[in-house]
């Protein structure tokens, strides 16, 4: 990837189309976990395309492109949830992507969906970005112990959600059973 980046800074288009393309995926499930639509989401990363390439040349250490794209990534997120905030829906109906190929796991995506936004996106980049505590600490501008204590309530309200489904699927198979119906 550090070759990919000098070659980059240097200006090629190919170089950086191929380093941006191994690192979609990864930009679509930080931003997916700030913001709630397709539509927004993919404003955010394309405006991140367009801030890394016009600043590539800015960037001093290579082996840190990532992080540096990230927190472009999340500044273009932040903007795009102040905009929102300034305009005021009547009525809003949050839309919420069924699948798409660069997110299948629908699941994970529902149970990010559920968490608190402050321990939502720090759980994406620790376990989707495979960022460390201290280079989330870093990006987020917080100390590395706020970031595991977030990760640590993230993961207690995530097993807090799955028990309470279960304990709702579990009555709904009693109740079946106790109307005679197929568990």
């Amino acid at each position: 990837m550090k070759n990919l980046v000098r070659l980059a800074q240097k200006g090629d288009a190919d170089a950086f189309a191929a380093l941006l393309q191994s690192q979609m995926q990864n930009m679509y499930k930080t931003a997916a976990a700030i913001l709630s639509n397709d539509e927004d989401i993919a404003d955010a990363v394309g405006d991140t395309l367009l801030a890394c390439w016009e600043k590539i040349g800015q960037l001093r250490e290579t082996k840190f492109f990532r992080t540096w794209m990230t927190r472009i990534l999340i500044n273009k997120c932040n903007d795009i949830l102040k905009k929102k905030k300034d305009l005021h829906y009547s009525s809003e109906i949050q839309e919420f992507p069924e699948e798409t190929a660069a997110y299948t796991n629908v699941e994970w995506m529902q149970m990010m969906n559920c968490l608190d936004e402050k321990y939502r996106l720090v759980m994406v980049l620790y376990y989707v970005d495979a960022l460390t505590a201290a280079e989330i600490g870093e990006l987020l501008n917080m100390p590395a112990s706020t970031v595991r204590t977030r990760l640590a309530r993230g993961r207690e309200q995530m097993a807090d959600i799955y028990q309470i489904e279960d304990r709702q699927g579990r009555n709904q198979d009693m109740e079946k059973a106790a109307n005679g119906g197929d568990v």
